[in-house]
């Protein structure tokens, strides 16, 4: 069965997301290639966002990503489109913008990436969260869907899920 995702339920759940990192003094900080900035933006869209998004880093081609310091023997032994470039584009900025939160995420959306051929399948993403506690990789394995700004919102619900059910569990609405 299809999962379905709803653009208005994604937005709330980052206006609580918001909200609760408002409330907890903590920062946060992306490095996004596949949802090319639409955490940042979904975090931003809530007012105060200013006192927890530290930055972002929209790094949507391999070089973008070496340029902020993911490790090119990363992305070469595993995959621009791994667990572990997205694990390390998670603490590259978190560390960058010294931020309590850093979020990494790269996948395919809806069709093969012409520049990783061989690492691209659509549909199929990876991310991570940095926290000072360690960090914590995810792949997940999306339906087609309506358009590109879709997926992007479906990572982003995913994220979120994964925030709310595993990294700070009870804290979020679920």
């Amino acid at each position: 069965m299809k999962k379905e995702y709803r653009e208005s339920e994604i937005r709330a759940h980052y206006r609580a997301l918001t909200l609760w990192l408002i409330e907890q003094k903590l920062t946060i900080t992306t490095m996004e290639s596949a949802t090319a900035g639409q955490i940042a933006s979904l975090i931003t869209d809530t007012e105060g966002s200013s006192a927890v998004l530290k930055g972002a880093f929209v790094t949507y081609c391999n070089e973008a990503k070496i340029q902020q310091g993911v490790p090119a023997d990363v992305i070469d032994t595993y995959t621009v489109y791994s667990k572990e470039t997205a694990a390390a584009m998670a603490e590259v900025c978190r560390k960058s913008y010294k931020a309590d939160i850093g979020v990494g995420v790269t996948g395919t959306m809806g069709n093969i990436d012409p520049a990783n051929p061989d690492a691209s399948v659509p549909g199929q993403v990876y991310f991570a969260v940095s926290t000072k506690m360690g960090t914590e990789s995810f792949y997940r394995e999306l339906a087609p869907q309506t358009n590109r700004l879709m997926y992007k919102l479906a990572v982003a619900e995913e994220i979120y899920e994964a925030l709310a059910a595993e990294i700070f569990p009870g804290s979020l609405p679920g």
